[in-house]
């Protein structure tokens, strides 16, 4: 393994929190962000924005709040 360096582990840090990198790429970055506290700074970030993102998606409007836009959607539609 050789460390990557800030450049590529900051280049890749989507694909890192999400997995998507080859088992090298992965390693490197990991190894990397032992190391360094400016990239895991920013990789827990990521990480926060990441479930934030999940959690937000997973919560649905109110069922008066979704008929009111629907709604409203349709007016526009037929006007």
């Amino acid at each position: 393994m050789t460390d990557c360096g800030c450049e590529k582990a900051k280049q890749d840090l989507e694909e890192y929190l999400h997995h998507e990198l080859e088992r090298s790429e992965y390693a490197d970055i990991s190894e990397h962000l032992a190391h360094c506290v400016d990239c895991s700074d920013e990789v827990h970030v990521g990480r926060v924005l990441t479930e934030a993102v999940k959690r937000a998606c997973r919560d649905t409007a109110p069922e008066e709040l979704r008929s009111q836009v629907i709604t409203s959607l349709r007016l526009t539609i037929t006007h």
